[in-house]
């Protein structure tokens, strides 16, 4: 068995909340019923459908759009915090599609971030980029970042200019953005490189008195010398040019070099594979995952949808082995949590204030749990994705406490995001195929909410000791039997809800719920 060969059979629950886990921040119940039986490629072409471009963030304050306006200096931390409560809310609302998990992705590839930007309007256009390219031509959409005005910004290449090249972008685009730091290139090539991308900037940063922003290329800032690259890119030479072509002209070829290295392809595809499959790469993994997956890439001419294909409905990623072998980066958890429980964010024409209500909650839980949106820590993106061995980042002194945290809020009900208790314990329960058993109730919440299978030994604890506290069985039978026949009674109520409630928050804190 090649494992990049398609998996076939229909899928089961578990194997659709796997899927699902993956490449969106979550399933919900109803997506599980929906479709499971149905094959990794139905479910991955819905994955892969095209999506339409978002409505942009609002003011609360005017219930007007403000990206489209000239900076506001008064107002620019407000409406920074306004984009990424957009951004958290894309994700929470998201249907079946890759396109937000491959955005996000994105972000931690190409970085950049608003503590070195500054200006929130360059981040919002920073980001409708990466949805733009997220799933498209990898080669565009390096000439489209590298334009872009806020990552000429954020690594200087509106500094770059003849004379005096500043060498950072040029060093990342090898280092991190394309061939990778084992991929063979010089400090020369970084130098050379830097010559050729002279002469970009962005335009009207922070101003106040316009609300077109992008970038320019100023051909008497470039170095119109010829650029020799080292054995590595098979000593090419970039022909120096002049005129207002000549920075895109010689983007174009440094892009084509890089590209024609293989060791390119198969960067960018272990970066896809660590992030939504698995941190550590195996020599066999390596052979018979990434190499075919980097050259089906080239042959593609770099396009991302058959990668992310063939990739998804592989055999590979089907290997129960690879089940819960992740551990939940703070949107996976926080928004995937959300999602199961069927929290929804309001149409912001309609209800602005629920709608940032439910964003802001949500963002406040990421940003202390270390992954604050549009601001990874540097260059190299958030820590537990830096490199092999990093994901277990995630979990520390700190953010294990919070991770907690979180779950005892959304369980006590005294959280309340529009009026409402996120989660409703008792009518969950009702939906679960025999809610009266609680060994069988146990299987199904741990079933839906838990992505490896837990052993009987397992079930039979956090029946009996965690949901019943020691009391028989049969008295849970009567107990639900009593609320069911008697919902309104709150002494009945309250004998079953404070069960649930106490065996779900040991669930939220357990180490089986912080992986997927």
């Amino acid at each position: 068995m090649a494992l990049l060969d398609a998996y076939t059979k229909p899928l089961t629950a578990n194997q659709v909340a796997h899927l699902l886990r993956r490449a969106t921040f979550g399933p919900s119940p109803d997506q599980l019923k929906t479709l499971t039986g149905q094959t990794a490629a139905q479910i991955v072409a819905k994955l892969l459908a095209d999506q339409p471009v978002p409505a942009p963030p609002l003011d609360l304050t005017t219930s007007k759009t403000f990206t489209d306006q000239p900076f506001d200096q008064t107002n620019a931390g407000k409406l920074e915090g306004y984009v990424k409560l957009w951004w958290a809310n894309l994700m929470l609302n998201q249907p079946v599609s890759l396109l937000e998990k491959m955005t996000l992705f994105w972000s931690n590839h190409f970085v950049t971030n608003d503590s070195t930007v500054n200006d929130y309007r360059f981040m919002y256009r920073y980001n409708t980029l990466l949805r733009q390219y997220a799933l498209g031509n990898f080669k565009a959409f390096a000439m489209a970042i590298t334009q872009d005005p806020a990552m000429l910004r954020f690594l200087n290449g509106n500094q770059n200019v003849a004379g005096t090249p500043n060498e950072n972008y040029a060093r990342e685009l090898q280092e991190l953005f394309t061939i990778g730091r084992n991929g063979g290139y010089t400090e020369e090539d970084v130098r050379t490189a830097a010559k050729a991308l002279t002469g970009w900037t962005d335009t009207n940063y922070r101003d106040a008195s316009t609300a077109t922003i992008g970038s320019t290329f100023r051909a008497n800032r470039h170095d119109t010398t010829d650029k020799t690259f080292s054995a590595t890119y098979q000593n090419t030479v970039i022909k120096g040019r002049s005129g207002a072509n000549a920075g895109i002209d010689e983007l174009n070829d440094l892009l084509d070099m890089i590209l024609k290295n293989a060791e390119t392809a198969r960067y960018i595809c272990r970066r896809i594979y660590r992030w939504f499959v698995n941190f550590d790469i195996t020599t066999d993994v390596e052979t018979n995952v990434i190499i075919p997956l980097a050259d089906l890439f080239r042959k593609s001419n770099f396009e991302l949808k058959p990668v992310m294909s063939a990739l998804l409905q592989s055999q590979h990623f089907f290997d129960s082995a690879l089940q819960g072998a992740m551990i939940k980066s703070p949107t996976d958890l926080v928004i995937g949590t959300f999602r199961f429980w069927g929290v929804q964010a309001p149409d912001p024409t309609q209800n602005i204030t629920g709608y940032y209500q439910i964003a802001s909650y949500i963002y406040a839980r990421l940003k202390e749990q270390q992954q604050d949106l549009l601001n990874p820590p540097t260059v190299f993106g958030w820590t537990a994705y830096y490199q092999t061995g990093y994901y277990q980042q995630w979990i520390n002194s700190t953010t294990l406490g919070l991770r907690g945290f979180l779950g005892d809020a959304l369980t006590t009900n005294a959280l309340k995001l529009n009026g409402k208790a996120v989660i409703d314990v008792l009518a969950y329960a009702k939906t679960l195929s025999d809610p009266t058993d609680p060994a069988k109730l146990v299987s199904d919440m741990t079933t839906q909410l838990i992505a490896i299978p837990l052993d009987q030994s397992q079930k039979d604890f956090l029946t009996d000791t965690i949901l019943l506290n020691a009391l028989p069985r049969y008295e849970w039978t009567a107990e639900w039997n009593d609320y069911i026949k008697a919902p309104n009674d709150a002494a009945k109520k309250q004998a079953v809800q404070i069960k649930l409630t106490t065996f779900l928050q040991y669930i939220f804190r357990m180490a089986e719920y912080q992986i997927q």
